[in-house]
């Protein structure tokens, strides 16, 4: 078994035309997934800088976000799945008549998000707290975002679909750029720098609106200039049955298993919000950090799961089968590589961390964990998201949330904090423990090569 890994290992530093494909495929999406934890992190401690009630409204106000991107990446991902293996394939008018469909569903959910956080901002975030002064400033925030939840909708698909067909690098690049011009302007508009006036929570609207509108015009532009892929009138008024079932078949339990996380993710944060203001406050740290060290694990995920559902797509299941395994050795030691960047940098983020001794001592026993924690993420990031989806293996991610996160994880958090009152870092180690938790079970379900399956193929549908 070692020598078999060892082979493998050294098979992925070897092939040439394997790894140019990685990397011009995982470098680029994990640049947007850095530059996309950056700009929220931003938020954040720019706010915070003015007063503490105006981060946590705004905090409170992008829970609406985070409710959102559990649709938008089920979507995605559901797009991924079949444009990656219709590309493959060079089918294009089938990727046309697929991004169509989703585009226009996508666009639909989303402007319900638009139009409730424009009309009714106060009872939303009413639902979120009693306390008037975060109501107050997250209405402001909400209304000013909420062309935002529209825009994003429509960028998201069309930066996903350029990704599955060969331009990762522009996908990247749209999203990196509008990102940093999202950074940019949270500075000047909410501190008020230069010429700009001080708008604080109003800026920070303002800054991420005129960033998604941005990211939609270059978009649009982009897909002009693609050449083989058109945005067809015709793909918009009249659906393909075939592929709008194919669609809703595989993306139903991705779906399911976003909900299932967000909600078990959320859980985890309201059982550390009962723990003490210390306790959040190094929680808060840790989650920014954890977001910044994990793009490289979450592009190669991503990357990865376009590379093999391409060949799937193609008919190369062999290709395709040899390269989830260079991927799945690839991504320990990512993972392991991810938690060691994070241990060397654990010191510099105590000293600016800025929080008070018992704080900081949290955020020391976090980072820890952290540590591990990484392993499991990279290998479930490329497993589960990648490559089982490229295959239409859907169904697995939503059991394995389900059963880990609400049969284990979550129940041993509440009982631990609540019933025997352990201490703050035991409590964080027993919800950390999710990613880890699921790996034998993965390492099973992958041998199975259940993943390995031609989804343009109709007779296996």
């Amino acid at each position: 078994m070692e020598k078999e890994t060892l082979r493998k290992l050294f098979a992925v530093f070897e092939d040439q035309e394997f790894n140019q494909k990685l990397a011009s495929l995982v470098m680029p999406i994990a640049l947007q997934q850095f530059m996309l934890a950056v700009v929220s992190a931003s938020d954040a401690i720019m706010l915070n800088l003015i007063s503490q009630d105006k981060m946590s409204a705004v905090s409170l106000a992008t829970q609406i976000t985070f409710v959102e991107n559990l649709f938008l990446t089920a979507m995605t991902i559901g797009l991924s799945m079949l444009a990656a293996q219709y590309w493959g394939k060079k089918d294009v008018k089938a990727v046309e008549r697929i991004f169509a469909y989703v585009l226009k569903i996508t666009a639909a959910v989303c402007f319900v998000f638009f139009i409730a956080s424009l009309a009714c901002p106060r009872l939303i975030m009413g639902v979120l707290t009693n306390e008037p002064v975060l109501i107050e400033g997250g209405a402001e925030y909400l209304r000013i975002v909420s062309p935002s939840y529209l825009l994003t909708g429509i960028s998201q698909v069309c930066l996903c679909v350029l990704k599955n067909c060969g331009r990762a690098k522009k996908a990247s690049l749209i999203s990196s750029v509008c990102m940093i011009g999202n950074l940019f302007l949270n500075l000047v508009l909410i501190l008020g720098l230069w010429v700009f006036p001080r708008l604080e929570i109003a800026g920070a609207a303002m800054a991420t609106t005129i960033a998604r509108g941005a990211e939609v015009l270059w978009c649009a532009a982009a897909l002009s200039k693609e050449g083989r892929l058109k945005l067809r009138i015709r793909n918009f008024l009249k659906n393909d049955k075939v592929l709008c079932r194919d669609f809703w078949k595989y993306t139903a339990p991705v779906l399911g298993n976003e909900i299932v996380w967000g909600i078990g993710f959320t859980m985890y944060s309201v059982i550390m919000g009962h723990l003490g203001s210390d306790a959040v406050a190094a929680n808060s740290v840790a989650g920014i950090v954890k977001n910044l060290v994990c793009c490289l694990c979450l592009g190669l995920g991503s990357g990865g799961g376009i590379m093999v559902g391409n060949e799937l797509g193609a008919g190369r299941l062999k290709q395709a089968g040899d390269y989830g395994d260079r991927l799945c050795v690839l991504s320990v030691l990512v993972g392991i590589l991810s938690g060691i960047f994070l241990l060397v940098l654990r010191p510099l983020i105590l000293s600016v961390a800025a929080l008070n001794d018992i704080a900081t001592g949290y955020l020391n026993g976090m980072l820890l964990v952290c540590t591990y924690y990484m392993i499991g993420k990279s290998v479930n990031s490329t497993t589960i998201s990648g490559i089982f989806c490229a295959g239409g293996d859907s169904k697995f991610g939503f059991l394995c949330d389900t059963i880990v996160m609400w049969c284990i994880s979550v129940p041993l958090g509440c009982f631990s904090a609540f019933v025997i009152k352990l201490p703050v870092i035991v409590v964080y180690f027993i919800v950390s423990l999710d990613e880890i938790i699921k790996l034998p079970a993965v390492y099973i379900h992958y041998k199975k090569y259940r993943w390995v399956k031609n989804l343009t193929m109709k007779e296996e549908i």
